[in-house]
């Protein structure tokens, strides 16, 4: 991790050489702050598969491309009033509408390439909701919907992949690009049109509105179905565009607009797969089709119910509201025991005057003095009235039913076993001879809350396969769109990983401009740069916007990727993960968190009169500094909690249940990282936080969990528990040996490769497995050609082989 600071014990020294009156004005400024963040209400944060469709069509466009809506109008209208004149498209029947449309397919079949770009802006004009005769947004998004629908079913689709197809393979293009030193909107005008109407397209036809007619539920469910199959191209769309996203990471066409790209991509991979409602919804009809026992309770129901835990105040902060409390009511200023309380930290401490440094893991303490349990009334300010809001009533207790793996139980038997008795029974979890009667009410408690995950059947049911090629019968292998997404991006998975983590990157808001970072700004920035300070401050905000949208696509994808592949096959998931950790994904994020987190989730990076549709349907109002510096009046930007949460989820599913991952953490500093996320007042965040802490807590020695009881107690109160799992102590895990974490991922590695060799490898054949001839007329009767030298010494090699070797023909025999 970059950037290095002043040790805590430095900090102490030098707040400690402030004069008295400085050192309280310092204070209180310090208490303001924390007051400010532990005052604050819960974020209202709806967490989605994506945010409301208007904003979803909105962050297509940059700001830059502002005067092509009315270009795109104007290419339309000159075609349209020349076949039809006097004419409007709002007043057209359905035969007139599909006889325009066709008509305009047929013109993308020129050579010409203006004449095809200006049909290609008519028909993007069309999926914009011909604009220039509606009167407000609603009447866009309506006919967006319509013409939409009316593109797909006259075949639009087909001949746009078959256009972006070309133009991915339009070499000129590509080396014109790589020549340039400055790469700026106008090269990539042909695509950005192009991937501008397929996301219009797709983008529309997934959401579902309750009015839609029957015929267009039946053209989605086919364009849903055709979407997730090698149908364009022998290959399904997100295959294509995969492939575009290396092309650009390797240099080979620097004009790709890759935020178009990884939108589009994100979305067919959202319609073709389904969100995560429809996961939750296809884990629960697997585990029935497997014999599992349901779930013990709805996820996305526990996590949305959840509230949100205030971060707590530092030690100085609360000392001081005990001095003016004491001071008020004329009491003594503090009891003594209650310094003792405090005395971890140096009153005068900051809580975090730091953005992006590296903080003392053992004096970290910014957000954690936790006061006696019987003085907390004393201490504590008081609870913040919420809103009344619908939330599921669960009843008094934890918000997670624990569970319990068939590995813990052993683990508790062959310790239980080894102690009172002196021996062990390998797998053994029934027999409980010998044992004492606590041990065996304690088993049958863990039994009571045995998960078993579909994942442990998949691997026990590949095991068997690996054992039993022969006699354990043909898997079958259902062709639905994840197994065929799988099977398309197999051969290049690695590059594919490596690609969308550098361009993560260049995204982070805390990368450094480095000369050989990838340009991901080529479809942003204008051909004039911009003269005057508003117009660089408009930039500024567009170019800041366009990362945001690029992270928010990133981590959208590599999140629904893993959750729709662990679903599919453990081993799928585990492959994507694994290269995903070689690509340095985890040392990745917790860079991208290092940074003032607060700050992130609320960046004002937009420019609302700019968004489609208000700008094509409103008069502009004059853009002034102040306004731009203003920007929105959310308490949050949706996107940038969006994508932080969906990245926390990446860490979560990338470390589970392995302990080399866990140590990564542990070695790459995260815990006082991942404590600064914390103070983000959202309780979905804070969860996804919290595992991640509760992970290594044992790894990060006595002192840290003593100064961080807060967080210990958070971690209790919001993350399942695992019964048996000692977390919050620092025993030695069985698991976590370090010499054992080469070996972890070698070992998972070998399983990885057996699997994807067995499934998808079918040039591959063992000679051990190939069908053997045993009838002796058609093996002895098979002519076999002899090389020459050993027809010549044929007489010495009887001699040699066969008449001067003893046989005892006895033992041939038995």
């Amino acid at each position: 991790m970059e950037g290095v600071g002043l040790s805590a014990n430095n900090k102490q020294k030098q707040n400690q050489m402030l004069p008295n009156k400085m050192r309280g004005e310092f204070t209180r400024n310090q208490r303001k702050d924390s007051e400010g963040l532990s005052e604050a209400p819960d974020l209202e944060f709806e967490y989605s598969d994506a945010d409301n469709w208007a904003v979803e069509l909105s962050e297509l466009y940059s700001y830059t491309e502002g005067p092509e809506f009315l270009l795109n109008r104007k290419c339309f209208e000159e075609d349209f009033h020349t076949h039809m004149p006097d004419q409007k498209w709002t007043e057209l029947d359905l035969v007139q509408h599909r006889a325009h449309a066709m008509r305009l397919l047929d013109g993308l079949d020129v050579i010409g390439r203006e004449r095809r770009l200006k049909v290609a802006r008519a028909i993007l004009y069309m999926a914009q909701g011909t604009f220039g005769e509606c009167s407000s947004e609603m009447e866009v998004q309506h006919w967006m919907r319509y013409n939409v629908f009316l593109l797909l079913d006259v075949g639009a689709f087909t001949a746009l992949v078959e256009l972006l197809n070309m133009e991915i393979d339009n070499s000129a293009a590509c080396s014109s690009a790589v020549r340039k030193p400055a790469i700026s909107l106008a090269d990539s005008t042909d695509l950005r049109v192009l991937l501008n109407i397929m996301y219009l397209m797709v983008e529309t036809i997934q959401c579902e509105e309750p009015t839609d007619s029957p015929e267009w539920r039946t053209i989605r469910e086919t364009f849903k179905s055709e979407l997730g199959s090698p149908l364009y191209n022998h290959e399904p769309v997100s295959v294509m565009l995969f492939g575009m996203v290396t092309k650009f990471c390797s240099g080979h066409a620097p004009h790709f607009p890759m935020k178009k790209v990884l939108l589009l991509l994100w979305k067919t991979i959202l319609f073709t797969l389904g969100g995560f409602e429809q996961l939750q919804c296809s884990k629960v009809s697997k585990r029935a089709a497997l014999g599992l026992p349901p779930l013990p309770e709805d996820s996305l129901c526990v996590v949305r119910s959840m509230r949100a835990a205030s971060p707590p105040a530092s030690a100085s902060d609360l000392i001081e509201q005990q001095q003016r409390r004491a001071r008020r009511e004329h009491k003594a200023l503090i009891k003594q025991d209650n310094l003792d309380a405090f005395n971890e930290k140096d009153p005068y401490k900051a809580d975090d005057t730091r953005e992006d440094e590296e903080e003392n893991d053992d004096n970290d303490n910014s957000m954690e003095a936790e006061p006696f349990p019987m003085e907390r009334d004393e201490v504590m300010p008081p609870p913040i009235p919420h809103p009344p809001t619908e939330r599921v009533c669960f009843p008094k207790g934890l918000p997670w039913a624990p569970k319990v793996r068939e590995k813990d139980i052993e683990h508790f038997l062959e310790s239980s076993r080894s102690k009172f008795i002196g021996y062990t029974l390998g797998n053994d979890t029934d027999t409980v001879v010998g044992l004492p009667r606590p041990i065996h009410e304690s088993i049958k408690t863990l039994k009571q809350h045995k998960y078993v995950s579909i994942a442990e059947v998949q691997i026990a049911k590949e095991e068997e396969y690996q054992k039993t090629p022969l006699s354990g019968g043909e898997e079958e292998l259902e062709l639905c769109a994840i197994e065929l997404l799988y099977q398309g991006i197999l051969p290049s998975l690695p590059q594919y990983m490596i690609a969308l983590l550098k361009i993560l990157l260049a995204a982070a808001p805390t990368s450094k401009a480095k000369t050989d970072s990838i340009n991901i700004l080529a479809d942003v920035l204008p051909e004039e740069m911009p003269t005057t300070v508003l117009q660089s401050m408009k930039l500024g905000v567009d170019v800041n916007r366009h990362k945001e949208i690029i992270v928010k696509a990133i981590s959208a994808i590599l999140l629904l990727l893993l959750k729709h592949f662990k679903l599919n096959h453990v081993y799928q998931f585990e492959y994507m993960a694994q290269h995903l950790v070689f690509a340095n994904c985890i040392p990745l994020i917790l860079k991208f968190f290092n940074q003032n987190i607060m700050s992130y989730i609320t960046a004002k990076n937009s420019i609302s009169a700019l968004d489609f549709p208000h700008c094509v349907v409103h008069e502009l109002p004059e853009l002034t500094a102040e306004s731009l510096e203003a920007g929105d009046n959310n308490q949050f930007c949706w996107r940038n909690l969006f994508s932080c949460i969906n990245l926390l989820r990446i860490l979560n599913k990338l470390t589970k249940w392995k302990h080399s991952r866990t140590m990564m953490l542990v070695v790459f500093k995260s815990a006082p990282i991942l404590k600064r996320a914390l103070k983000v007042k959202q309780a979905m965040m804070q969860l996804y936080v919290l595992k991640l802490l509760k992970v290594q807590t044992k790894y990060l020695g006595r002192q840290w969990r003593k100064s961080n009881m807060k967080t210990m107690s958070a971690i209790y109160q919001k993350v399942r528990h695992r019964l048996n799992d000692d977390w919050a102590y620092g025993n030695a895990d069985l698991d976590a040996r370090p010499w054992d974490f080469q070996a972890e991922e070698c070992a998972l590695r070998a399983s990885i490769e057996r699997f994807n060799s067995r499934r998808y490898d079918k040039n591959q054949t063992n000679p051990e497995f190939l069908p053997v001839d045993n009838c002796l007329q058609s093996v002895l009767g098979q002519r076999i050609d002899l090389p020459e030298d050993f027809q010549m010494n044929y007489d010495l090699w009887l001699e040699r082989e066969v008449f001067s070797k003893p046989i005892s023909w006895e033992e041939l025999l038995q």
